[in-house]
């Protein structure tokens, strides 16, 4: 069962590995997968509770962005032609959906969305980093104690 126990997380160790090596790897695939995405939800954007719209609604009201790149990606949607920018994108709480570019958040969410991401990298690898390490332990020790139990033939009770 020891040996068994170390193989499991050996094999959670090299998973992870490999999903580090590749998320590296990929990095501007993942970038570009995301703006495609945005752009796509942005385009797809209704207020009646959809969760890409949601999520559009989040980003912007979070972080004091509007668009994708900027405020001007919405005036290429249905719902700019139909209803204007929508509240999310506004600078001042409680302001109705309108077409005064004044009164809109100018930045883009991809930049945006994309230093925090970059600015949290250390963070996440400092964890990931520090989580290998017990893996690692963990398997070390559960090896050297297998082995002492066979080695020993300890008695069973």
């Amino acid at each position: 069962m020891l040996k068994l126990y170390a193989m499991f997380l050996t094999l959670i160790f090299l998973v992870e590995l490999v999903a580090a090596i590749v998320g590296f790897v990929f990095r501007h695939e993942i970038k570009n997968s995301f703006k495609n995405n945005y752009e796509k939800a942005l385009k797809q954007y209704n207020a009646t509770g959809d969760y890409r719209s949601d999520a559009v609604d989040k980003i912007q009201s979070m972080l004091h962005c509007c668009g994708v790149t900027n405020y001007r990606d919405w005036k290429d949607t249905n719902y700019y032609s139909e209803k204007g920018f929508p509240e999310s994108c506004c600078k001042l709480e409680d302001c109705s959906p309108q077409r005064d570019a004044d009164k809109v958040n100018n930045e883009g969410c991809f930049i945006m969305v994309m230093t925090i991401i970059e600015s949290e990298m250390g963070v996440v690898a400092g964890i990931s980093f520090g989580v290998a390490c017990f893996q690692l332990i963990g398997i070390f020790l559960a090896y050297c104690l297998s082995r002492a139990i066979t080695n020993n033939q300890y008695e069973i009770v």
